[in-house]
C-alpha cells in the first residue's frame, strides 16, 4: 500500500535559496538510492515553514529510507538547510493510488 510521509519543517529566510538549490540533487539521490521512492512535493507555508509530501511504495520502503538518513551528498545538503523539524507523520494513501 502506498505510504505518505508528511514532514513539516522550518527554514531560516536566508537559507531558503540554499534549500531550493539542494532539492534537485536530493531527489536525484532518492531516486538512485531509495527503493520504493515514488514522488515528492515541496510546499512553502507561512512563517518560514515548509511541508514535504513524499510517497513511498510501502511502509517498509519508507522505514528503510528513514534508517539511511542523509547518507548521500544531495540529501545531506537539503537536510542541512533545515533549521528545525516541526513534525513528521506517516499515513496510507486512500485516493485510488494505493494497492
Amino acid at each position: 500500500m502506498t505510504t505518505v510521509e508528511l514532514t513539516r519543517f522550518r527554514v531560516e529566510p536566508d537559507r531558503e535559496s540554499e534549500l531550493l538549490r539542494a532539492r534537485p540533487a536530493m531527489l536525484t539521490d532518492f531516486r538512485a538510492d531509495r527503493t520504493g521512492f515514488l514522488d515528492a512535493r515541496l510546499v512553502q507555508l507561512p512563517d518560514n515553514q515548509w511541508l514535504d509530501i513524499v510517497t513511498w511504495n510501502s511502509p517498509e520502503d519508507f522505514a528503510t529510507s528513514r534508517a539511511k538518513g542523509a547518507n548521500l551528498p544531495g540529501i545531506a545538503a537539503f537536510f542541512d538547510a533545515i533549521a528545525e523539524v516541526i513534525s513528521s507523520e506517516e499515513g496510507i494513501a486512500h485516493d485510488g493510488g494505493g494497492r
